[in-house]
């Protein structure tokens, strides 16, 4: 374990914080607040707070889009316009949503080849009911089923590799990708915690320049860094239990941000880790790679 090293970035009281996304374009972190359904813009070197946007539901994850952002909301994926709420369109229905509960949207991203991932995360986070989809043309296509939670989202600098997690298996596993035509290969397992005797299930992800994948441990109270052939290399402290997701920024690429949870803490758990709930960075050697911008 390398102690230290994070430090709060923004201090908040965050439920459920996820999906850090920087634009390379406006030097701008997006994330959200997936359970009060928020979704937060800040700009580090403006000095000001972040802004922030509500919508009316659970949102899981955002990508970037040309003049706003993609929004995976519990009942479907809609396209934000800046400034965000301007203009708002849907794109996709989730089809394992209904009135008042279903599957939502969890963890996703923007391929390559601007391809826009998402999976979703069953109701009683107990029941492989959930899936893998992905959004091409307006069509949004189921590519993995039996999933509980879907997690650790990330495509290999090489574009050879898709990375995915089903948390509760508490394994990451690696497919064949075929960027040209966003083909996944057969699942191989990748990385076992087990096997590393590491705490927590993997939570959201990034890859950097190099093909190390970072991911958050949730529960485990770090972040873990992976060689891409699955070698563990370090882990990094946090002050909380609940890291969600690993995103690169900056100027140069070199600050992992990471976003934070309180869902799960009572009133002696928030006492303990009063921190919790906010945004970390630290800087890191290796530059993580732009995130791409859906299609």
């Amino acid at each position: 374990m390398v102690e230290g090293g994070f430090e709060v970035a923004i201090r908040l009281p965050m439920s459920l914080g996820e999906s850090p996304v920087w634009s390379a374009q406006s030097q701008t972190l997006y994330w959200v607040d997936i359970n009060r359904g928020h979704i937060y813009a800040w700009q580090p070197a403006s000095g000001e707070p972040p802004d922030r946007f509500d919508l009316e539901e659970k949102v899981g994850c955002v990508a970037l889009c040309e003049d706003g952002l993609l929004a995976a909301q519990a009942s479907g994926v809609e396209r934000l316009t800046f400034p965000l709420g301007s203009r708002r369109v849907r794109l996709a229905d989730n089809p394992e949503w209904r009135a008042g509960g279903g599957n939502r949207f969890n963890d996703g991203r923007c391929d390559p080849s601007g391809r826009f991932w998402v999976g979703t995360l069953a109701a009683d986070e107990a029941t492989p009911s959930a899936a893998l989809y992905c959004l091409t043309d307006g069509e949004l296509t189921q590519r993995r089923s039996a999933i509980t939670i879907a997690n650790g989202l990330a495509f290999s600098p090489d574009r050879q590799w898709l990375y995915h997690a089903d948390s509760p298996t508490r394994r990451i596993m690696r497919y064949p990708f075929d960027v040209s035509t966003g083909t996944m290969g057969d699942a191989e397992v990748w990385v076992d915690l087990d096997r590393h005797d590491l705490p927590g299930v993997p939570d959201g992800a990034a890859v950097d320049s190099d093909g190390n994948y970072w991911c958050a441990l949730y529960g485990g109270s770090q972040i873990v860094k992976f060689a891409a052939d699955g070698r563990w290399l370090e882990s990094h402290a946090l002050p909380c239990p609940d890291p969600t997701m690993v995103a690169f920024g900056g100027a140069d690429l070199r600050t992992l941000y990471v976003t934070t949870a309180t869902q799960h803490l009572d009133d002696t758990g928030l006492e303990r880790y009063p921190l919790a709930g906010s945004l970390f960075s630290m800087p890191v050697t290796t530059p993580g790679l732009p995130e791409p911008v859906v299609a």
